[in-house]
Protein backbone atom coordinates (compact mmCIF):
# COMPACT_ATOMS: atom_id res chain seq x y z
CA UNK A 1 0.00 0.00 0.00
CA UNK A 2 1.17 3.52 -0.79
CA UNK A 3 0.02 6.64 -0.11
CA UNK A 4 1.11 10.28 -1.47
CA UNK A 5 1.87 13.04 1.09
CA UNK A 6 1.45 16.56 -0.06
CA UNK A 7 4.54 17.59 2.01
CA UNK A 8 3.95 21.15 1.37
CA UNK A 9 0.38 21.86 2.47
CA UNK A 10 -1.21 23.13 4.96
CA UNK A 11 -0.03 25.96 7.69
CA UNK A 12 3.47 24.05 8.75
CA UNK A 13 4.20 22.05 5.70
CA UNK A 14 7.03 19.50 6.52
CA UNK A 15 7.36 20.36 9.81
CA UNK A 16 4.32 18.23 10.64
CA UNK A 17 4.13 16.43 7.52
CA UNK A 18 7.63 14.23 8.17
CA UNK A 19 6.39 13.78 11.99
CA UNK A 20 3.21 12.24 10.97
CA UNK A 21 4.47 9.53 8.28
CA UNK A 22 7.13 8.33 10.67
CA UNK A 23 4.44 7.87 13.02
CA UNK A 24 1.84 6.05 10.59
CA UNK A 25 4.94 3.80 9.07
CA UNK A 26 5.89 3.11 12.64
CA UNK A 27 2.49 1.57 13.01
CA UNK A 28 1.63 0.12 9.42
CA UNK A 29 4.26 -2.09 8.33
CA UNK A 30 2.82 -2.54 4.81
CA UNK A 31 2.50 1.01 4.27
CA UNK A 32 5.13 2.90 1.91
CA UNK A 33 4.71 6.50 1.80
CA UNK A 34 5.79 8.87 -1.36
CA UNK A 35 6.26 12.55 0.14
CA UNK A 36 5.68 15.16 -3.00
CA UNK A 37 7.46 18.39 -2.83
CA UNK A 38 10.79 20.34 -3.49
CA UNK A 39 13.62 17.36 -3.01
CA UNK A 40 15.51 20.07 -0.96
CA UNK A 41 13.02 21.06 1.39
CA UNK A 42 11.72 17.73 2.18
CA UNK A 43 15.60 16.07 2.44
CA UNK A 44 16.09 18.65 5.02
CA UNK A 45 13.24 17.93 7.01
CA UNK A 46 13.75 14.57 6.83
CA UNK A 47 17.14 14.80 8.12
CA UNK A 48 16.13 17.04 11.18
CA UNK A 49 13.84 13.87 11.96
CA UNK A 50 16.55 11.14 11.40
CA UNK A 51 14.45 9.67 8.40
CA UNK A 52 16.74 10.40 5.62
CA UNK A 53 17.71 6.43 4.55
CA UNK A 54 13.69 4.89 5.70
CA UNK A 55 13.51 2.19 3.46
CA UNK A 56 9.58 2.99 3.20
CA UNK A 57 10.21 6.96 2.28
CA UNK A 58 10.13 8.05 -1.29
CA UNK A 59 10.21 11.77 -2.52
CA UNK A 60 8.58 12.78 -5.61
CA UNK A 61 9.59 16.58 -6.83
CA UNK A 62 7.62 18.93 -7.21
CA UNK A 63 8.71 22.31 -8.04
CA UNK A 64 6.07 24.89 -7.05
CA UNK A 65 3.27 24.70 -3.94
CA UNK A 66 -0.10 25.80 -4.19
CA UNK A 67 -0.68 28.79 -1.36
CA UNK A 68 -3.44 28.58 1.12
CA UNK A 69 -5.05 32.01 -0.75
CA UNK A 70 -4.26 30.81 -3.89
CA UNK A 71 -6.86 31.02 -6.44
CA UNK A 72 -8.45 28.09 -8.05
CA UNK A 73 -8.06 28.97 -11.25
CA UNK A 74 -4.06 30.23 -10.47
CA UNK A 75 -3.42 26.57 -9.00
CA UNK A 76 -5.50 25.09 -12.09
CA UNK A 77 -3.62 27.15 -14.63
CA UNK A 78 -0.39 28.05 -13.71
CA UNK A 79 1.02 25.77 -10.92
CA UNK A 80 0.97 22.60 -12.86
CA UNK A 81 4.08 20.91 -11.18
CA UNK A 82 2.51 21.70 -7.60
CA UNK A 83 2.88 19.13 -4.91
CA UNK A 84 -0.73 18.91 -5.04
CA UNK A 85 -0.97 18.46 -8.68
CA UNK A 86 1.85 15.84 -9.11
CA UNK A 87 0.24 14.00 -5.94
CA UNK A 88 -2.90 14.04 -7.61
CA UNK A 89 -0.96 12.26 -11.00
CA UNK A 90 0.72 9.66 -8.88
CA UNK A 91 -2.89 8.32 -7.90
CA UNK A 92 -4.47 8.69 -11.55
CA UNK A 93 -1.24 6.36 -12.91
CA UNK A 94 -1.36 4.05 -10.13
CA UNK A 95 1.67 4.51 -8.79
CA UNK A 96 -0.01 5.23 -5.65
CA UNK A 97 -3.35 4.32 -3.67
CA UNK A 98 -4.54 7.53 -2.58
CA UNK A 99 -3.53 11.12 -1.71
CA UNK A 100 -3.22 13.15 1.49
CA UNK A 101 -3.10 16.97 1.72
CA UNK A 102 -4.12 19.69 4.09
CA UNK A 103 -3.69 22.18 1.38
CA UNK A 104 -5.91 24.56 -0.28
CA UNK A 105 -9.56 22.80 -0.06
CA UNK A 106 -11.12 24.35 -3.46
CA UNK A 107 -7.79 23.90 -5.16
CA UNK A 108 -7.44 20.31 -4.08
CA UNK A 109 -11.34 19.40 -4.96
CA UNK A 110 -10.49 21.03 -8.52
CA UNK A 111 -7.18 19.73 -9.05
CA UNK A 112 -8.57 16.10 -8.14
CA UNK A 113 -11.56 16.92 -10.08
CA UNK A 114 -9.56 17.44 -13.52
CA UNK A 115 -7.15 14.65 -12.71
CA UNK A 116 -9.15 11.79 -11.49
CA UNK A 117 -12.43 12.81 -12.66
CA UNK A 118 -15.30 11.54 -11.02
CA UNK A 119 -17.04 7.95 -10.40
CA UNK A 120 -19.77 7.40 -13.05
CA UNK A 121 -22.99 9.47 -12.92
CA UNK A 122 -21.72 11.40 -9.91
CA UNK A 123 -21.88 15.18 -10.86
CA UNK A 124 -19.97 16.37 -7.77
CA UNK A 125 -17.71 15.26 -5.29
CA UNK A 126 -18.15 16.35 -1.61
CA UNK A 127 -16.14 16.56 1.36
CA UNK A 128 -17.16 13.67 3.67
CA UNK A 129 -16.17 12.79 7.29
CA UNK A 130 -17.58 10.68 10.46
CA UNK A 131 -17.95 12.66 13.47
CA UNK A 132 -18.38 11.27 17.04
CA UNK A 133 -22.21 11.21 18.07
CA UNK A 134 -24.12 9.82 21.19
CA UNK A 135 -25.29 6.98 18.97
CA UNK A 136 -22.05 5.98 16.79
CA UNK A 137 -20.43 7.15 14.19
CA UNK A 138 -22.46 10.11 11.79
CA UNK A 139 -20.82 10.40 8.35
CA UNK A 140 -21.36 14.40 7.60
CA UNK A 141 -21.45 15.64 4.05
CA UNK A 142 -21.10 18.19 2.48
CA UNK A 143 -18.07 19.81 4.43
CA UNK A 144 -17.05 22.19 2.44
CA UNK A 145 -16.16 21.37 -1.16
CA UNK A 146 -19.04 22.94 -2.83
CA UNK A 147 -19.96 25.98 -1.06
CA UNK A 148 -23.43 26.39 -3.96
CA UNK A 149 -25.23 23.33 -4.78
CA UNK A 150 -28.38 22.77 -5.96
CA UNK A 151 -31.22 19.94 -5.05
CA UNK A 152 -29.67 17.50 -7.47
CA UNK A 153 -26.19 17.59 -5.52
CA UNK A 154 -27.72 17.05 -2.23
CA UNK A 155 -29.96 14.10 -3.41
CA UNK A 156 -26.80 12.52 -4.88
CA UNK A 157 -24.64 13.56 -1.80
CA UNK A 158 -27.28 11.18 0.31
CA UNK A 159 -26.17 8.26 -1.91
CA UNK A 160 -23.01 8.70 -1.54
CA UNK A 161 -23.27 9.12 2.13
CA UNK A 162 -25.51 5.74 2.54
CA UNK A 163 -23.06 3.92 0.50
CA UNK A 164 -19.87 5.42 2.46
CA UNK A 165 -21.86 4.40 5.93
CA UNK A 166 -22.84 1.18 4.70
CA UNK A 167 -19.68 0.35 3.12
CA UNK A 168 -16.86 1.72 6.42
CA UNK A 169 -19.16 0.95 9.29
CA UNK A 170 -21.55 -1.53 7.79
CA UNK A 171 -24.56 -0.21 8.49
CA UNK A 172 -27.34 -1.99 6.68
CA UNK A 173 -29.78 0.86 5.88
CA UNK A 174 -28.40 4.04 7.18
CA UNK A 175 -30.84 6.90 7.54
CA UNK A 176 -30.70 9.95 6.34
CA UNK A 177 -31.28 13.44 7.17
CA UNK A 178 -31.11 16.90 5.89
CA UNK A 179 -29.49 19.98 7.55
CA UNK A 180 -31.76 22.68 7.86
CA UNK A 181 -33.17 25.29 10.16
CA UNK A 182 -36.29 23.40 10.82
CA UNK A 183 -37.74 19.90 11.80
CA UNK A 184 -40.98 21.11 8.89
CA UNK A 185 -40.63 19.96 5.58
CA UNK A 186 -41.58 23.33 4.49
CA UNK A 187 -38.47 25.20 6.42
CA UNK A 188 -35.35 26.36 4.44
CA UNK A 189 -34.46 27.75 1.08
CA UNK A 190 -35.97 26.60 -1.53
CA UNK A 191 -32.83 24.12 -3.15
CA UNK A 192 -32.93 22.41 0.61
CA UNK A 193 -37.18 21.92 -0.37
CA UNK A 194 -37.08 20.40 -3.29
CA UNK A 195 -34.13 18.26 -2.49
CA UNK A 196 -35.55 17.13 0.91
CA UNK A 197 -39.02 16.33 -1.30
CA UNK A 198 -36.71 14.05 -3.98
CA UNK A 199 -35.05 12.52 -0.56
CA UNK A 200 -38.92 11.44 0.48
CA UNK A 201 -40.05 10.29 -2.51
CA UNK A 202 -36.22 7.89 -3.18
CA UNK A 203 -36.63 4.83 -1.68
CA UNK A 204 -33.91 5.75 0.99
CA UNK A 205 -34.24 5.53 4.81
CA UNK A 206 -34.72 9.03 5.00
CA UNK A 207 -35.92 10.46 8.03
CA UNK A 208 -36.19 14.24 7.50
CA UNK A 209 -34.56 17.28 8.15
CA UNK A 210 -32.67 17.66 10.91
CA UNK A 211 -31.13 20.84 13.01
CA UNK A 212 -27.99 21.60 14.13
CA UNK A 213 -27.79 20.56 17.53
CA UNK A 214 -29.14 16.70 16.02
CA UNK A 215 -25.90 16.08 14.58
CA UNK A 216 -24.40 14.68 17.79
CA UNK A 217 -27.23 12.92 18.96
CA UNK A 218 -26.74 10.24 17.25
CA UNK A 219 -30.03 9.36 15.95
CA UNK A 220 -29.11 9.70 12.65
CA UNK A 221 -26.26 8.14 10.03
CA UNK A 222 -25.74 10.50 7.34
CA UNK A 223 -26.44 14.08 8.00
CA UNK A 224 -26.60 16.13 3.86
CA UNK A 225 -26.06 19.86 3.89
CA UNK A 226 -24.26 21.92 1.07
CA UNK A 227 -20.37 22.70 1.48
CA UNK A 228 -21.08 26.40 2.83
CA UNK A 229 -23.22 25.46 5.52
CA UNK A 230 -21.39 21.83 6.35
CA UNK A 231 -18.12 23.13 7.03
CA UNK A 232 -19.80 26.31 9.06
CA UNK A 233 -21.52 23.59 11.34
CA UNK A 234 -17.89 21.82 11.30
CA UNK A 235 -16.24 24.57 12.81
CA UNK A 236 -18.73 25.62 15.27
CA UNK A 237 -18.67 22.30 16.61
CA UNK A 238 -15.13 21.92 16.53
CA UNK A 239 -14.62 25.42 18.48
CA UNK A 240 -17.46 24.44 20.84
CA UNK A 241 -15.30 21.44 22.18
CA UNK A 242 -12.14 23.88 22.11
CA UNK A 243 -14.44 26.07 24.51
CA UNK A 244 -15.70 23.39 26.98
CA UNK A 245 -11.79 22.06 27.37
CA UNK A 246 -10.85 25.22 28.48
CA UNK A 247 -13.51 26.41 30.47
CA UNK A 248 -12.86 22.35 32.09
CA UNK A 249 -8.98 23.40 32.64
CA UNK A 250 -10.18 27.14 34.18
CA UNK A 251 -12.48 24.95 36.72
CA UNK A 252 -10.17 22.40 37.60
CA UNK A 253 -6.67 25.01 38.04
CA UNK A 254 -9.12 27.85 40.17
CA UNK A 255 -8.62 26.43 44.26
CA UNK A 256 -6.27 23.85 45.55
CA UNK A 257 -9.45 21.66 46.18
CA UNK A 258 -10.01 21.87 42.58
CA UNK A 259 -6.27 20.85 41.60
CA UNK A 260 -6.66 17.63 43.90
CA UNK A 261 -10.28 16.60 42.59
CA UNK A 262 -8.42 17.06 39.11
CA UNK A 263 -5.34 14.85 40.23
CA UNK A 264 -7.79 12.37 41.12
CA UNK A 265 -9.90 12.71 37.67
CA UNK A 266 -6.91 12.10 35.64
CA UNK A 267 -8.28 9.13 34.22
CA UNK A 268 -11.89 10.70 33.26
CA UNK A 269 -10.69 13.76 32.36
CA UNK A 270 -7.97 12.39 29.76
CA UNK A 271 -10.94 10.20 28.33
CA UNK A 272 -12.84 12.74 28.18
CA UNK A 273 -9.98 15.31 26.18
CA UNK A 274 -9.63 12.76 24.16
CA UNK A 275 -13.26 12.27 22.73
CA UNK A 276 -13.77 15.71 22.45
CA UNK A 277 -10.51 16.49 20.34
CA UNK A 278 -11.03 17.20 16.87
CA UNK A 279 -7.55 16.02 15.93
CA UNK A 280 -9.23 12.37 16.23
CA UNK A 281 -11.83 12.77 13.70
CA UNK A 282 -9.06 15.13 11.28
CA UNK A 283 -9.05 13.48 7.38
CA UNK A 284 -12.07 13.83 5.27
CA UNK A 285 -12.86 12.08 2.36
CA UNK A 286 -13.23 13.37 -1.36
CA UNK A 287 -16.16 10.97 -1.49
CA UNK A 288 -17.27 10.40 -5.73
CA UNK A 289 -13.74 11.27 -7.70
CA UNK A 290 -11.94 8.58 -9.50
CA UNK A 291 -9.76 8.12 -6.91
CA UNK A 292 -8.91 7.99 -3.02
CA UNK A 293 -8.01 11.96 -2.29
CA UNK A 294 -8.45 13.01 1.72
CA UNK A 295 -8.35 16.28 3.28
CA UNK A 296 -6.78 17.16 5.83
CA UNK A 297 -7.57 20.42 7.93
CA UNK A 298 -4.52 23.18 7.07
CA UNK A 299 -3.93 23.91 10.67
CA UNK A 300 -3.27 20.44 12.07
CA UNK A 301 -0.84 19.18 13.95
CA UNK A 302 1.79 15.89 13.29
CA UNK A 303 -0.80 13.69 15.26
CA UNK A 304 -4.14 15.37 13.65
CA UNK A 305 -2.21 14.93 10.02
CA UNK A 306 -1.35 10.82 11.04
CA UNK A 307 -5.13 10.88 11.73
CA UNK A 308 -6.24 11.97 8.03
CA UNK A 309 -3.29 9.66 6.49
CA UNK A 310 -4.95 6.77 8.57
CA UNK A 311 -8.23 8.04 7.28
CA UNK A 312 -6.68 7.21 3.34
CA UNK A 313 -5.55 4.09 4.83
CA UNK A 314 -8.99 2.87 5.61
CA UNK A 315 -10.49 3.62 2.32
CA UNK A 316 -7.75 1.87 0.38
CA UNK A 317 -8.30 -1.39 2.85
CA UNK A 318 -11.96 -0.92 2.92
CA UNK A 319 -11.75 -0.30 -0.98
CA UNK A 320 -14.26 2.41 -0.87
CA UNK A 321 -14.15 2.98 -4.69
CA UNK A 322 -15.20 0.01 -5.40
CA UNK A 323 -18.27 -0.11 -3.29
CA UNK A 324 -18.92 3.22 -5.01
CA UNK A 325 -18.85 2.47 -8.54
CA UNK A 326 -20.85 -0.77 -8.36
CA UNK A 327 -23.53 0.94 -5.56
CA UNK A 328 -23.97 4.04 -6.68
CA UNK A 329 -25.55 3.47 -10.01
CA UNK A 330 -28.00 0.74 -8.66
CA UNK A 331 -29.20 2.96 -6.01
CA UNK A 332 -29.69 6.14 -7.95
CA UNK A 333 -32.00 3.68 -10.20
CA UNK A 334 -33.76 2.56 -7.07
CA UNK A 335 -33.96 6.10 -5.57
CA UNK A 336 -35.11 7.52 -9.20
Amino acid sequence: MRIALDAMGGDHGPSVVIPAAASVLAKYNDLELVLVGPEDAIQAALADQGLSSHPRIAIREATQVVAPDDDVSLALRSKRDSSMHVGAQLVKEGEVDGLVSAGNTGALMAISRLILKTLPSIDRPAIATFLPTVGGPTLMLDLGANVDCNSDHLFQFGIMGVVASRSVYGVERPSVGLLNIGEEHIKGNDVVKVAGQALRQSQLNYIGNVEGRDIFRGEVDVVVSDGFVGNVALKTSEGTAELIAHFLRQAFTASWPARVAAFLAQRVLRDFRQRVDHREYNGAMLLGLNGIVVKSHGSADAYAFSKAIEVAISQVRNEMNQHLTSEFQQMLDVAE
